[in-house]
């Protein structure tokens, strides 16, 4: 009899112990992913130049995750990660002062981001749907392997080439040969380079605005880069009795995805997080 009853118990145990939807937040972030820097300024036109930093290792994340358990040796999960790294670029514009370059650190403003104001940065998206096959039937943890198809999307890459495009813009192109002009002091009285001088610094200030909308505008154009690969992973969801709370741990390793040439990434990331599980 008390054979029996352990039996029901059990049974009951593990019944309740798997949901058979579930829906969550988590932390995500990725490793072994690196920006190639720029860091010695680069002419893009004449009297300006430009440069950027990089990143190397872990890109800070966070996601959603969606799952359902269909049949009891196939579980199906959807999942969307955001993953990012920071990265500073600047303009350079030419001081006729003294002929060395005044930095002008760039900053990017897109609405509606969670980042506001800020540094560039390189932005991976990733939605993934994987099928996972549960490799034990233990009451209250379920370890699981599994793969599956993903989409990727990442932003661009703040460089040279980007930069240099936005040089045939008439109103830079103007500012360029205002500035070029005003620097041509030659044969002029100390009078009249001063008054120069003092024509020519809200220039490159107006340059450097400029420039900075310009950037800021064609981010917003170009958009984000989408391409498809794939992923395997192992993970677990830890969930008790009654308590419809269930936690996971996802680690997956990416393959496939077209990313910019300065970019290489690690192919691999984390998700630690729980959700509501009925």
């Amino acid at each position: 009899m008390n054979f029996k009853v352990l039996i029901a118990a059990a049974a009951l145990l593990a019944s309740q112990s798997f949901a058979i939807i579930g829906i969550g937040a988590h932390y995500s972030p990725s490793f072994g992913s690196k920006l190639d820097a720029a860091s010695t300024p680069q002419k893009v036109a004449e009297n300006l130049k430009f440069s950027h930093e990089g990143f190397d290792g872990t890109m800070q994340g966070f996601g959603f995750k969606l799952w359902v358990d269909l049949l009891p040796i196939i579980d199906i999960e959807g999942t969307l990660n955001f993953q990012f790294g920071s990265y500073d670029a600047s303009l350079w514009v030419k001081d006729p002062t003294n002929g060395t370059y005044q930095e002008l650190p760039l900053e990017i403003e897109i609405g509606g981001t969670p980042f506001g104001k800020a540094n560039p940065k390189f932005v991976t998206m990733t939605g993934d749907i994987s099928i996972t096959y549960p490799f034990t039937m233990l009451p209250i943890i379920r370890p699981y392997i599994g793969g599956g198809l993903s989409i990727h999307a990442n932003s661009f890459v703040l460089n040279q080439g980007f930069v240099s495009a936005l040089v045939d813009d008439p109103e830079i192109a103007g500012l360029i040969q205002e500035i070029a002009g005003l620097q041509n002091t030659e044969g002029l009285d100390a009078e009249a380079i001063q008054a120069k001088m003092l024509e020519l610094q809200p220039k490159v200030n107006g340059l450097g605005d400029t420039m900075k909308q310009r950037v800021q505008d064609q981010a917003l154009k170009e958009g984000l880069k989408t391409s498809v690969g794939g992923h395997i992973l192992v993970g677990a969801r830890f969930k008790l009795p009654i308590i419809p709370i269930a936690i996971y741990s996802n680690f997956k390793y990416y393959i496939g995805g077209d990313y910019p040439e300065e970019f290489s990434s690690g192919n691999m990331a984390v998700e630690l997080g729980g959700g509501l599980a009925i």
